[in-house]
């Protein structure tokens, strides 16, 4: 693999990794393209914390959500069942939440939503969500009756940035940082594309006509791990 091969990934990356690729002749360049803000509001402050004492059913999709639920309960120990997504969301559940019961995992929401279902033992659930959460868990557990409690605890904002340099790879992270991207950018055809999981992967078709390699069960080390190998064996 040369040294001067390039990728940029679309989200905020830990040292350790950037250090890691550079380790491997690969310039890894982060920069974000979406701004993700807790939402400050007295009312969800208490509906949240009322939360903590009562038996619920919990369900995450994102870091984000776990992080601004985290934020709003502070030192408070509740007792939840939840479902989530696995990899970087499942480990923020843990190191979290440690006195609650993960009770599954799921690559994507849409297999949530169906291991939700196929239990058979929740009614209702609490859906800790962004403000421009994807409608595939909801909308397919309202239709299966069960009663689903959106509480929105973050606010995602695109930031649209130019790019001024030329990468061999892009790693994309969410759809919405995908639409951020493309809305102030245009790249050549050679640069590959990676997603982490079907939806991202899907955003970038509407696109390019580039080359897209998705993982469902990608963490951004993993990602970052398997682009430099990727350009390595190539």
């Amino acid at each position: 693999m040369a040294n001067n091969t390039k990728i940029l990934s679309t989200a905020s990356l830990d040292g350790r990794l950037l250090q890691k690729a550079a380790d491997e002749g690969v310039l890894l360049d982060a920069m974000s393209f979406i701004k993700i803000s807790a939402v400050e509001d007295e009312a969800l402050v208490e509906k949240v914390v009322d939360l903590c004492y009562v038996s619920a059913t919990i369900v995450f999709t994102s870091v984000n959500a776990v992080k601004a639920v985290s934020d709003i309960i502070m030192a408070a120990e509740p007792q939840w069942d939840i479902y989530c997504l696995g990899n970087a969301t499942q480990a923020a559940v843990l190191s979290q939440f440690p006195s609650c019961n993960i009770v599954a995992v799921a690559n994507n929401a849409a297999e949530l939503a169906t291991i939700i279902i196929e239990d058979g033992e929740e009614e209702e659930v609490v859906f800790f969500c962004g403000d421009q959460r994807l409608d595939t868990l909801p909308d397919t557990l309202r239709k299966n009756k069960i009663e689903v409690y959106e509480v929105v605890v973050y606010r995602m904002q695109k930031v649209q940035n130019e790019i001024s340099e030329n990468y061999d790879g892009i790693l994309f992270f969410s759809p919405s940082a995908v639409d951020s991207f493309f809305s102030a950018n245009k790249i050549d055809d050679g640069v590959v594309l990676f997603a982490i999981g079907n939806t991202t992967a899907n955003a970038t078709k509407k696109h390019t006509a580039n080359k897209v390699v998705f993982s469902e069960t990608a963490s951004k080390e993993s990602m970052v791990d398997y682009a430099i190998k990727y350009f390595k064996n190539k």
